[in-house]
Parts: C-alpha cells; structure tokens; sequence
C-alpha cells in the first residue's frame, strides 16, 4: 500500500464519508426548498466520487512512492494556525496574506508576486462571500 495515488484516494473518499454522514443529521429539504443538510450533501457525494475516480485510476497508472515531509506538514499547519490567530485578533484579510506567504515556504519554489496574486485571488473571493451572499467575515 505504498501508492500515493490509492491513498490520496481513500483520503478523499473517507472525508467525504465523514462529511456526508454529518448532512445526514440536517434536514436535507428538496432542491426548491433546500434543507441546511443538501449543500454538504451534494459537496460530499461529489468529493466521494472524485475519490472513487482516483482510487480506480491509481490501478491503471504508474506507482508513485509514499512521502512524507514533516516539515512542510508543520508549515502547513503553523499557517492555519496563523490564519486562525490572526483572523480573531486583527481581521482576516492579515490572515489570508499571512497563510498565503507562511504556507509557500512549504512549496519547492518561492514568488512574492505569485504570492500577492493568490492572496489578492483569495481576498476577492473572500469579499465576495462578504458581499454577495452575506457572510459575516471579519474582514476589515
């Protein structure tokens, strides 16, 4: 079970499973009237599917070895956490700059204009949902 392709599968089908079965727990509604469970529901079945896709797929292409590298795990991790921190203490729009640069040192090459662009990108979206379907994020 060395395939990285079989597991990133499995993964993807697991938290599927796991959040497929939380929208169970909500009302689900119908497609004219949708319950707070039918959107995680069909985010879910989509996201299982993708996973069956790929578990299906990692049987018909080549094997790629199993890595792990803890330290781009902990960078990962240390810039959500940051985005977390931040985004409580200042507002989120410090968070998303701040997770963006923070979590490319994981990445194999390093480009503050890439950088800015992903957060601009990031931001606008996040303003969007501010915006337009009225999310309360503390963005400013």
């Amino acid at each position: 079970m060395n395939d990285r392709n079989l597991v990133r599968g499995l993964f993807i089908v697991a938290i599927s499973l796991v959040f497929g079965l939380g929208a169970l727990g909500y009302q689900i509604g119908r497609f004219e009237r949708a319950g707070p469970g039918l959107f995680p529901l069909m985010v879910s079945c989509l996201l299982f599917l993708i996973g069956v896709i790929t578990v299906v797929r990692s049987r018909f292409v080549q094997r790629v070895p199993l890595e792990f590298n803890i330290k781009n795990i902990a960078i990962i991790l240390a810039s959500l956490c940051g985005f977390a921190l931040i985004s409580a203490h200042v507002n989120m729009i410090a968070g998303i700059v701040f997770m963006v640069f923070c979590a490319a040192f994981a990445g194999s090459s390093y480009s503050v204009m890439r950088n800015l662009k992903v957060a601009a990108g990031l931001i606008a979206v996040a303003l969007a949902f501010q915006k337009l379907l009225g999310f309360n994020l503390p963005l400013y």
